[in-house]
């Protein structure tokens, strides 16, 4: 199953469209803290994101924590930044690659970009 990984989101709407097409293809969303944004319960129906009950989200305090949590992303991990070697368009995903977006304002960290 392919996972979308969201390090440091900052924009809820941004996130929110990311769940629905998680939902919509069946893809997982793991959300890496700090978040701009509250994903409670309360704060997702207030939204109206009718959808998020679709969605297998997981949350991470840091990615150390992710990192420990999910070790097998280091396998078949793809970062999407503009500072890639390469395009999107030479990837070679498979069913369980795991594709890192950073947040809005700054990318993806430059330790993570350097492991």
């Amino acid at each position: 199953m392919l996972n979308i990984v969201l390090v440091e989101p900052e924009i809820p709407q941004n996130c929110g469209n990311i769940a629905r097409t998680c939902a919509a293809t069946g893809s997982r969303l793991h959300l890496i803290r700090p978040l701009g944004f509250d994903i409670s319960e309360r704060a997702v129906r207030r939204a109206g994101l009718d959808y998020w009950h679709l969605v297998e989200v997981f949350d991470y305090e840091n990615l150390d924590d992710f990192f420990e949590k999910c070790p097998e992303a280091a396998q078949d991990c793809w970062l999407t930044t503009t500072k890639a070697p390469r395009s999107y368009q030479e990837a070679r995903f498979s069913p369980n690659s795991w594709i890192f977006f950073g947040k809005e304002t700054a990318g993806l960290p430059m330790d993570l970009r350097e492991r």
